[in-house]
């Protein structure tokens, strides 16, 4: 199952030189046929690749729109790059993200022969390990899913489905607001999820989770359809499939309505389906598959995680603690 092309622009901003444009452009469309980025990731790098050749452009003493030649790039400039991004006050997150971005550039410029080598292979990325995930404890998630109402809004019954199986599946946003009809399965208990790179995964869901959604099919869902083949799971407001952002928004909505603390987005919710997992004695592969994660490092952050939630349990319970 393959996603479909979706070929980006080069990202809007200050405007780049001829030949730095068409190098953006073709890498972008290359993340796609190549390495199989989602358009989420593709545009993500698109806005830190811009951002790197306009800093070129400007530390050279260049006009923004005459960014310098690629051929010339090295090791120095993606340093102090970096080091701007830092002084920005940008996460060690994005700043990692962007570095990302600059390798992969560097690669694709190397199989262009733009550039002789990688300049960017001695390079370290940030350490991220310093902020762990946010995760829910079990009673303030359930109280989060619960907080839809018919009462209070129309779409409770959809919010609530989306919310529990986000709950139990460790989904990102995007990749609920793609799933169709036929992806779910509640005989066999399965999801089936179109992750990054079109690669596809099926994962366990909880009978609770399983019982929404069929009460969305059953009572709600029906009576939002506007074009009757649409086999989107989760529609909108005016009967389309949800996108990315509804997914966000509608998170966020009940997460100030339940009066829950902290940043919560739907990626906190993935956070507390794996930690739940490693919690209750999952083994780490077992997680990895049903989070699609493609590198079991980025999986191993949840030991982290619970050895941190453990560590704190003795401290409040431990005479000793």
């Amino acid at each position: 199952m393959t996603g479909r092309w979706t070929s980006l622009k080069v990202p809007s901003g200050p405007a780049l030189r001829p030949e730095a444009a068409r190098a953006l452009g073709g890498f972008l469309d290359y993340l796609q046929a190549e390495c199989g980025l989602s358009a989420n990731t593709r545009a993500a790098y698109g806005r830190d690749l811009r951002r790197f050749l306009n800093f070129i452009a400007r530390r050279r003493g260049l006009p923004a729109p005459a960014a310098g030649k690629l051929e010339h790039l090295g090791p120095r400039d993606i340093e102090d790059f970096l080091r701007q991004d830092r002084a920005g006050g940008l996460s060690v997150a994005s700043i990692a993200r962007a570095l990302a971005a600059v390798r992969m550039f560097c690669r694709y410029l190397v199989i262009q022969n733009v550039l002789p080598r990688d300049i960017s292979a001695s390079l370290e990325a940030p350490k991220k390990w310093n902020r762990l995930p946010t995760v829910l404890d079990d009673a303030t998630a359930q109280a989060l899913i619960a907080a839809p109402h018919a009462d209070r809004d129309a779409h409770a019954v959809r919010d609530r489905a989306i919310l529990a199986l986000l709950y139990a599946t460790g989904m990102r946003a995007a990749e609920l607001a793609g799933l169709a009809i036929r992806d779910v399965n509640a005989n066999l208990g399965i999801v089936r999820v179109l992750g990054k790179g079109g690669k596809e995964r099926i994962v366990p869901v909880a009978q609770a989770a399983l019982a929404a959604v069929q009460d969305y099919l059953g009572q709600h869902r029906p009576a939002m359809v506007t074009d009757r083949g649409s086999d989107r799971l989760f529609l909108s407001r005016s009967g389309r499939g949800l996108a990315r952002e509804d997914v966000f928004r509608i998170v966020r909505k009940y997460v100030r309505r339940s009066a829950v603390r902290g940043r919560v987005s739907p990626h906190t919710l993935r956070h507390c389906f794996a930690t739940q997992l490693l919690g209750h004695g999952a083994d780490l592969r077992s997680v990895q598959e049903m989070l699609g994660h493609a590198d079991i490092a980025t999986t191993q952050i949840y030991t982290h995680v619970d050895a941190a939630r453990l560590k704190a349990i003795h401290k409040q319970f431990h005479p000793r603690g």
